[in-house]
């Protein structure tokens, strides 16, 4: 098996709470921060989702907190797609400190909808491989 995507990441100090550990909705923003990049580095860009009329949403996420994070921290955020073969499809991210403690678990349920119908795409892998110039990186 080939090791998810990822992204590094530098806990920034205005990210942190009061008791100096980053504030728990920023590992929402990291997470979506590795999807995006995902989309990126498959060739997948906003505009080219909105020239084909349709977006990516989220439609469930569980975050599972493991350790903390400190500013300066240094992390790598992972992502990978599976899908099932509906309107839906799961996407595992952890969020990895540099010695390799996992700090979260994130867990997304997302789909992709047309926006001029307002529906979830019956086959949003099709989606992505029509669009992708590396489906692969979506395990396609």
């Amino acid at each position: 098996m080939t090791e998810p995507f990822s992204v590094p990441v530098t806990v920034r100090g205005y990210e942190t709470d009061v008791q100096g550990h980053l504030n728990q909705a920023v590992y929402l923003n990291y997470a979506e921060h590795a999807r995006w990049a995902l989309l990126h580095a498959a060739g997948i860009s906003q505009t080219g989702l909105t020239s084909k009329g349709v977006g990516p949403v989220a439609l469930e996420t569980t975050i599972r907190y493991k350790r903390e994070l400190l500013a300066g921290d240094e992390v790598e955020v992972t992502c990978a797609f599976t899908w099932g073969g509906g309107k839906t499809f799961t996407i595992e991210q952890t969020i990895r400190k540099a010695d390799g403690t996992v700090a979260a678990e994130i867990t997304a349920v997302g789909g992709i909808l047309d926006l001029q119908e307002r529906r979830l795409v019956a086959r949003p892998d099709e989606v992505f491989k029509e669009l992708a110039s590396d489906p692969s990186l979506f395990g396609l």
